[in-house]
């Protein structure tokens, strides 16, 4: 059952993003700043948290999950040592994500060689 809550979430959320990208003139990258930044205020607000309680991963995995983690990673950061937490709460937070992104990235253009369109 935790699969299918999952799925039909995260599915959710992509369909609503799939929806405002169609209806706007917005860009992608505008699109997912407003995700990310939708993610942290959420969190901020403490709405998030039970909502991944609720999906799984169909809550955490997409860019609003990536906010939410963000603003974790902050809010303990800024606990523990003040000021200087919001420079580096968000980077320790994400930094598992962001680098297998990379490394994950790298290995798929390594293997197939990706080219420019002409």
């Amino acid at each position: 059952m935790d699969y299918l809550t999952a799925f039909v979430i995260g599915g959710a959320i992509c369909a609503l993003v799939q929806i405002l990208m169609e209806k706007t003139k917005l860009l992608p990258g505008r699109i997912m700043v407003l995700l990310v930044c939708l993610g942290v205020v959420l969190g901020a607000l403490q709405i998030y948290q039970p909502f991944v309680e609720f999906a799984g991963a169909g809550a955490s995995v997409p860019l609003l999950g990536f906010g939410n983690v963000l603003w974790k990673g902050v809010k303990e950061a800024v606990d523990e040592y003040g000021f200087l937490g919001i420079f580096m709460g968000g980077f320790k937070a994400s930094a598992v994500g962001i680098s297998s992104a990379l490394i994950f990235g790298y290995i798929a253009s390594i293997i197939f060689q990706p080219q420019m369109k002409k």
